[in-house]
């Protein structure tokens, strides 16, 4: 269970899952946010459930996925699942008032569509709303290597204040597991909507007792 450091205001997320690798990013994100308390939007592409099947074993029906299934029984209180050609959905309206929209992961054809103001469906237009409204977009691509077309759609983006946060964990908290690798991108993700979390150990300047023990310290 992922409790706060300190209490916080609860606000509402939309979460889209796209075809790109790295399904457990954005499930392990959507249980977090609803264990602290906030309330989630999801919706997935069809590309995105296939990818949840060969990555996670996880197969949901693709002409109407229960998406609750990525999520435990307990924290679906405040999980509200759409489906993709809802466009009458919350995430699709920009007097909804979400406070952030997050792609995550998100694969480089949905960046594309993005980048260039393509709505055909809930994800693009949740990601269309979070612009024209200035409110955050996180997009989590996970692709390598980088082509000329994806470099300069990313660079589009972030000139628009999109922030794009590619899913690259790092390795200085000595991670022991894949849990913990993608908890650090998790981290990433939530520090840059402003939501307080314990998931990895934040970074102090290296000391002799400290277990940062390398570099600084003399």
């Amino acid at each position: 269970m992922t409790s706060a450091p300190q209490a916080q205001l609860s606000r509402s997320f939309a979460v889209c899952l796209s075809g790109g690798s790295g399904s457990r990013y954005g499930r392990r994100l959507v249980e977090v946010l609803l264990q602290l308390g906030h309330t989630v939007h999801l919706c997935a592409t069809g590309a995105a459930l296939r990818v949840l099947q060969h990555e996670d074993g996880i197969e949901l029906e693709a002409a109407s996925p229960d998406l609750a299934q990525l999520v435990p029984q307990a924290l679906h209180d405040n999980l509200h699942v759409h489906a993709l050609d809802a466009v009458e959905a919350a995430p699709a309206s920009g007097s909804a008032k979400i406070a952030a929209t997050i792609v995550v992961p998100c694969s480089m054809g949905t960046l594309a569509r993005v980048a260039h103001g393509f709505s055909s469906n809930l994800v693009e237009r949740a990601a269309d709303v979070a612009i024209k409204e200035g409110r955050s977009l996180v997009l989590v691509p996970r692709e390598t290597p980088l082509s000329e077309v994806h470099l300069e759609n990313m660079l589009k983006l972030a000139r628009m204040g999109v922030i794009v946060l590619p899913a690259m964990p790092g390795f200085y908290h000595r991670p022991n597991s894949i849990a913990e690798l993608v908890d650090f991108v998790v981290g990433k993700i939530l520090d840059r909507l402003d939501v307080a979390h314990n998931l990895v150990p934040r970074w102090q300047t290296p000391t002799n007792e400290s277990k940062w023990d390398e570099g600084e310290a003399t």
